[in-house]
């Protein structure tokens, strides 16, 4: 992974200063709160519901146990003792004194992390395929590509005010594990006749407008990407609404003059500045793409795991839903599920972070990613191991076996914490998956996603869950809607609404019956939910949501 150069560490010494000049201005009352906001959001901070809010940036979902022990450290120094891993791949502290910020700032640096352009009408932190450099499916790891990004992107003098913030995902795999069709650009990593190039995909994003990006180029070269990306956001910078920051986002750009008018305006401004780039940037990818090479990979039999696999039924349980396959056959990818029954989806204690840090070094190669799914990833471990593994995992809370499944539920901190909310989001994900968990059925009913999102904005990434939920506000009383049939993956889709929202006694019952419909019609257990959708429609799905409605019309 990338190790921060004697120019990172001084870029970061000096912003840190800065900012902390800036803190001291505020507490002494030479800024005002509205003078410090711009500032504060440069480096990270909210001001939410009830505190500050420090959102750490994890650059393209990486980290190693040192990084992830210094998490620990700010959780436990500095905070209540967790922090909420988001589906940015970044980190929440939820809780901070305003005069200890700077400090927590220090130390991150310490271990090259930061908090810059995590909020902001800037680029954002650049998430990447969580399974990155390990994936069976991957055509090349796309954690240099990202971290080019980052650097170019990082205080960039054009795009430090653009009319609202900007996300880029990338993947180097078929499968699309980072939702590249909803975000402003999304980039997958292709070969055409032996020649690497990106996908590029414009326009998409969630919100109350929600939009799934649209392919602007096929096969962009390897080297043509940043001049590239820089033409895409010039044009954005000089199309894109500022008279409302509702339509402010490039989705609504794209919507507005075309997916064709954009790309002819992005391909004239490419045209032009792509001769100002005279290589360097290829030159700097080349040596971070060196920092990413794959670890040694431990060669040893399989046959602990094979037996463990056939004679311990938790096991072999955990291995089937947390993990995946890997490039190299006797490797494996873990998933550490951070949503046990009842607790707060993607919350980690201090002693958390420390186990995993601690497993990472033992089975790991010293590597974690956090997932836009809000779990955390040990993408190299041997399957000779995952025995070993699984029981520390098991000592220590975090071997939930739920993975894909109706209690893995990606969810923003909603009306506990965020001040833009209208609705409690944790407690109903709480709420759904100990009621599943009562049943003792999720694993009957398989693969199926729930989204869910306590405002508008859809930080829960509700409108692409095969079920979403977003919390609102109906004259002072929670109302949740439903969305069925999202689709976060390469066939992604927005999900259609169902009908009238329900209160927050009747959400949980109404996904019950939604899921019984599912198991009631579903052509065998291998035909998952959303294949379930796509084949039936949303008649009987919403005939089980609003049964009174459905006796009426019959």
């Amino acid at each position: 992974m990338y190790d921060y150069t004697e120019f990172d560490r001084a870029f970061l010494a000096e912003r840190n200063a800065q900012f902390r000049a800036q803190v001291e201005r505020r507490i002494s009352g030479a800024l005002t709160e509205d003078e410090f906001k711009p500032l504060r959001l440069m480096n990270g901070l909210y001001l939410q519901l009830h505190a500050y809010m420090l959102r750490v940036a994890i650059p393209y979902g990486t980290l190693n146990s040192r990084q992830m022990r210094q998490l620990a450290l700010l959780a436990e120094k500095w905070d209540k003792g967790y922090g909420h891993f988001t589906t940015r791949q970044n980190i929440q502290f939820n809780w901070p004194k305003l005069r200890d910020v700077p400090d927590m700032l220090d130390a991150l640096a310490e271990v090259g992390l930061h908090a810059i352009q995590t909020s902001g009408n800037t680029i954002r932190n650049v998430t990447a395929d969580h399974f990155a450099g390990a994936a069976a499916d991957e055509v090349a790891d796309p954690r240099p590509y990202a971290e080019l990004i980052r650097q170019w992107s990082t205080d960039h003098p054009e795009f430090q005010f653009l009319g609202r913030k900007f996300k880029i995902a990338i993947t180097g795999a078929e499968a699309d594990r980072a939702v590249i069709r909803a975000h402003d650009i999304g980039l997958r990593i292709v070969e055409r006749d032996g020649a690497r190039g990106f996908e590029v995909i414009v326009g998409g994003g969630l919100g109350r407008t929600p939009m799934i990006g649209q392919v602007i180029r096929d096969h962009l070269p390897e080297a043509d990407l940043l001049p590239y990306l820089e033409a895409i956001l010039s044009v954005y910078n000089l199309l894109g609404r500022r008279d409302n920051k509702y339509k402010a986002r490039i989705k609504i750009t794209v919507h507005e003059h075309g997916i064709d008018t954009v790309r002819d305006m992005v391909e004239e401004r490419f045209a032009a500045i792509r001769p100002t780039y005279s290589g360097h940037d290829q030159a700097l990818l080349a040596d971070i793409a060196a920092q990413f090479a794959p670890p040694a990979f431990d060669a040893a039999p399989t046959d602990a795991f094979d037996a463990a696999y056939a004679a311990d039924p938790v096991f072999r349980s955990w291995v089937d839903t947390n993990v995946a396959a890997h490039k190299a056959p006797d490797h494996a990818i873990v998933s550490i599920s951070l949503k046990a029954h009842g607790a707060t989806p993607g919350d980690a204690t201090a002693a958390q972070m420390r186990v995993m840090a601690d497993l990472a070094e033992t089975f790991g190669h010293d590597e974690l990613r956090i997932s836009h799914e809000q779990n955390v990833i040990l993408p190299h471990v041997h399957k000779a191991h995952l025995p070993a593994l699984h029981a520390r995992l098991k000592d220590h809370g975090l071997a939930t076996a739920n993975i894909g499944l109706i209690s893995d539920i990606i969810a923003c901190p909603g009306m506990d914490y965020c001040a833009l909310a209208t609705a409690r989001s944790i407690p109903i994900a709480q709420e759904i998956a100990t009621r599943f968990e009562d049943l003792q059925i999720e694993h009957d009913i398989g693969h199926l996603k729930i989204k869910i999102s306590g405002c508008i904005n859809a930080c829960g990434h509700h409108h692409v869950g095969h079920i979403g939920i977003l919390g609102l506000d109906r004259a002072g009383v929670e109302n949740y809607q439903i969305t069925v049939g999202g689709d976060a993956t390469e066939t992604a889709a927005i999900g259609e609404r169902a009908g009238p929202g329900f209160s927050a006694d009747e959400i949980v019952p109404a996904i019950e019956r939604l899921v019984a419909a599912y198991l009631d019609q579903r052509l065998d257990a291998s035909e998952t939910f959303l294949q379930a959708y796509r084949r039936l429609g949303l008649a009987p799905f919403k005939a089980a949501l609003y049964p009174a409605q459905a006796v009426a019309a019959e």
